[in-house]
C-alpha cells in the first residue's frame, strides 16, 4: 500500500536503519530514483572454506565494483535482496518478468533502458546467507549465470541500436564477461591441461612431447607471459585485499593467502558453472524447453 516496495530474503538480516538510508537516497531525487540498492554482506562467513572464498567475492563486489561504476557511470544493480523499488514503476512495466532467473538483472536493464536511475545507498547494508556446500553453491551459482546469458542474449541488440548508453554499457559488460573473458578462459585451462597431460606421458615414453610450448628460440617470450600470469595472480590478490581492508576486523595475514588459494581452487569453479550453463542455454533453445526452472537454494538453520 506504500509507495515503494523493499524487498529483503527471508534469510537476511538488515542492519539498523538499513531501509532509513535506502529511502533517505530515494528522496533525493524521487523522480529520477526509482530503485535503490544497498550493500549485502556474508552472514555465515566463518562457517567453511567455500563461504570464506564467497565472503571476499562478496566484499569485492559490494564494497569495490558496485561503488566504482555507481560513482563513474551512475550505474546500479538491482541485488536479490536489500532494495526499494517505486512501486508505480514496477506496475507500469507489468511487473518482474515471469520465469527470468535473474529477475533483478532483467529488472535493473529495464530502467535503465527508461533513463531512471537505480541509486546505490552504501550506508544500507545487510547480511545474507550463502551456501556451504559445493552443490548448493554449485547450482545457486548455475541458475545466475544462465539467467545472466540469457539477460545478455536478450540485449545484446542494444549494443547497435538507439537504446540508453547505460544499458550499452552494461551489455557490453555482460557480453565481455560471460563471453569473451570466459572463453578466453576456458581456453587457458584446456592447454594447461593438455600440457600437463602431455608432460605426465612423456615421464613413461620421451618421445613424447609438450604440445603447446615455446622452444628455445621463444624463451623471451615464455618469460614475458610467465611475468604476465603472475601479475594477473597479484592483481586479483590485491583487489581482494583491498576490498577486505574496507571490511572491519577482515584485513588480515590470513584473507591474503585465502585470496591466493581462490585463484587456484574457487574461480577455476566458476568455469564449471559457465560451460554447464552455456550447454544448458543452447538445449534449451534447440529442444525448446523450459529453460527458467528455479532450483531453490537451500539455507541453514544457526
Amino acid at each position: 500500500t506504500g509507495e515503494y516496495i523493499a524487498v529483503y530474503d527471508a534469510d537476511a538480516m538488515p542492519e539498523r536503519n538499513a531501509l532509513y538510508f535506502l529511502v533517505r537516497k530515494a528522496l533525493e531525487d524521487p523522480e529520477r530514483h526509482v530503485a535503490v540498492f544497498g550493500r549485502n554482506k556474508t552472514r555465515n562467513a566463518e562457517q567453511n572454506l567455500l563461504t570464506r572464498f564467497i565472503n571476499q567475492e562478496i566484499v569485492v563486489t559490494q564494497r569495490v565494483q558496485h561503488i566504482a561504476i555507481w560513482h563513474l557511470f551512475k550505474i546500479g544493480r538491482i541485488p536479490g535482496t536489500n532494495f526499494i523499488i517505486r512501486k508505480d514503476y514496477v506496475t507500469g512495466i507489468g511487473g518482474w518478468r515471469d520465469g527470468a532467473l535473474t529477475e533483478d538483472t532483467d529488472i535493473s536493464f529495464k530502467i535503465m533502458q527508461s533513463g531512471k536511475l537505480i541509486a546505490l545507498a552504501y550506508n544500507s547494508e545487510a547480511f545474507q546467507q550463502e551456501p556451504e556446500h559445493i552443490k548448493d553453491y554449485y547450482y545457486q551459482r548455475l541458475r545466475w549465470a544462465k539467467g545472466n546469458y540469457q539477460v545478455v542474449i536478450n540485449n545484446i541488440k542494444h549494443l547497435f541500436d538507439r537504446s540508453n548508453w547505460r544499458v550499452k554499457i552494461e551489455t557490453f559488460y555482460y557480453a565481455a564477461t560471460f563471453f569473451w573473458f570466459n572463453a578466453a578462459i576456458l581456453l587457458s585451462d584446456i592447454l594447461f591441461v593438455v600440457n600437463v597431460a602431455f608432460y605426465i606421458a612423456g615421464l613413461f615414453n620421451p618421445a613424447i612431447t609438450i604440445p603447446f610450448t615455446f622452444g628455445t628460440n621463444n624463451v623471451l617470450l615464455a618469460q614475458v607471459l610467465l611475468v604476465n600470469w603472475v601479475l594477473m595472480i597479484l592483481l586479483y590478490m590485491l583487489q581482494i585485499n583491498i576490498a577486505m581492508a574496507t571490511q572491519f576486523g577482515q584485513a588480515t595475514t590470513k584473507q591474503i593467502w585465502l585470496s591466493f588459494l581462490s585463484y587456484f581452487t574457487y574461480t577455476q569453479l566458476f568455469m564449471a558453472v559457465s560451460v554447464h550453463a552455456v550447454l544448458q542455454v543452447m538445449g534449451d533453445a534447440l529442444f525448446h524447453r523450459n529453460g527458467n526452472v528455479w532450483v531453490k537454494t537451500k539455507r541453514f538453520n544457526d
